[in-house]
């Protein structure tokens, strides 16, 4: 019995040997110590666009998440390492508000050298507190959830699902469970698909809902579970893109109904469907759609932007920021300013009947590009009329892509990134609360928890 023993001991040693590389391969997770963004940029020279975009595109939601729990607004982002700009890794902070403190953020994965900011995270909470975070599929670049090793708490994560997923869109609700909204390339296009998970770690096979010419899309959800999705579709290719077209689905994307409750047959195959909205083609404008909110009566907002040419410079305006709400006579289309790019970005809140606009509207130092300086805008008539409020001035590098965290706080009301969008550069990242008082993130922290900068008092 003891030979036996000694021969099976071997064994034993190798099987927990590979059990643990197995589980070691499976967590990854290390303290950074500071807040910087990826820089990238696509295209031509210069760039179609490009800058900092830690915080791109805007097809990834949420990417930042209130937890009432913790008192903690969790936020991802793409990252980069202390040694250089283009180095992408996939971060979440955390911004504690019993003090506006920010703590050391984690890496929950080193690309090992890519640098595709397409690649950029979404999260989602779970009704049980643990945090997940998909780190997008770009190519050959795998697509991962993670998920926190414990609830509330941003410090350790554990793969739990690997797949196709590009532009990730997670949701959760108890009734539901949860829902992954992603894009799949077929045959150079981008359709949309739907799977779903009762526990997070088990899920069911993607189901496409909507394939023809290629699609972006956002969506939100509404307190009952009900997800909406509202996306473009590219004529003659992505760069072509126009449209809005409008569905939602209440059983987590096994049936899709437009926003009338009629059932849609799909995937949605032609341009002339029900689910459309906005004929934007029909005079002749592109859409880049920007944000989706809801607002107190339960309605979709959509925020984006139309542009008459794909050209960057003066000879593609003008770039008009727009809003398309559905009330109770159909949906209603308002514009609120203009910008001087295709990709400038910003984001919706809605908190009671006030609708707020942060974005990057205001002429920035590399003009014409990606970005600019950030301002408010603010309708407390739903988008009839319009305040502005800039919140960022004389800086040295383009903001660009602000995003909102879904649930929010008012000492967190969007986030963004900064960057040269003409040639790589540092970016750092920034924080916005609801009055306009805009953070800079540190580059490199000195203790575990530290205070960011206060670049501007808000009003």
């Amino acid at each position: 019995m003891l030979q036996g023993m000694r021969t099976l001991l071997p064994l034993l040693v190798l099987a927990y040997a590979l059990s643990a590389a197995e589980a070691s391969s499976a967590v990854e997770n290390r303290p950074a110590d500071g807040y910087r963004g990826i820089w990238y940029a696509i295209g031509q020279k210069p760039p179609k666009y490009g800058g900092g975009l830690g915080t791109y595109p805007a097809n990834m939601v949420p990417m930042a998440c209130y937890d009432a729990a913790a008192n903690t607004t969790w936020f991802v982002y793409g990252g980069t390492s202390a040694a250089g700009n283009r180095d992408l890794q996939i971060m979440i902070g955390a911004w504690r508000h019993v003090d506006g403190m920010v703590e050391r953020p984690t890496t929950i994965r080193d690309s090992g050298g890519f640098e595709d900011a397409h690649a950029n995270p979404a999260m989602c909470l779970g009704g049980d507190g643990h945090i997940y975070v998909v780190s997008a599929t770009r190519h050959a670049f795998e697509g991962r959830i993670y998920r926190s090793l414990r609830p509330h708490d941003h410090s350790a994560f554990e793969i739990v699902h690997r797949g196709y997923m590009a532009y990730p869109q997670m949701w959760y609700h108890e009734r539901t469970g949860f829902v992954l909204l992603h894009t799949r390339y077929i045959g150079g296009q981008r359709h949309l698909y739907s799977m779903r998970s009762a526990d997070g770690r088990t899920w069911d096979a993607s189901k496409c809902y909507a394939a023809f010419n290629g699609h972006y899309q956002n969506s939100a959800q509404l307190a009952d579970g009900r997800i909406v999705t509202v996306f473009n579709h590219h004529p003659g290719g992505v760069d072509r893109r126009t449209n809005i077209y409008a569905m939602a689905t209440a059983d987590g994307g096994r049936s899709w109904q437009d926003l009338r409750g009629s059932k849609l047959e799909l995937p949605l195959s032609a341009a002339g469907n029900p689910a459309l909205v906005l004929d934007a083609a029909a005079r002749n404008e592109l859409v880049y759609i920007m944000d989706l909110a809801i607002d107190g009566d339960g309605t979709p907002v959509v925020l984006y932007l139309t542009a008459r040419s794909i050209q960057i410079g003066p000879a593609g305006g003008p770039r008009t920021w727009r809003t398309l709400h559905l009330d109770p006579k159909g949906w209603t289309e308002r514009t609120i300013t203009t910008s001087t790019h295709n990709y400038d970005c910003g984001t919706l809140s809605i908190i009671g009947r006030t609708w707020t606009v942060i974005g990057p509207t205001a002429v920035g130092p590399q003009a014409q590009h990606t970005g600019g300086e950030m301002a408010y805008w603010t309708s407390a008539d739903q988008g009839r009329n319009w305040r502005s409020q800039q919140v960022t001035a004389n800086s040295p590098r383009n903001h660009s892509y602000a995003r909102r965290p879904v649930p929010s706080h008012p000492g967190f009301a969007a986030f963004w990134a900064d960057g040269d969008a003409t040639a790589p550069s540092p970016s750092d990242l920034f924080v916005a609360d609801a009055k306009g008082t805009v953070f800079r993130l540190p580059r490199t922290m000195t203790a575990a928890r530290q205070a960011p900068e206060v670049l501007q008092r808000g009003r």
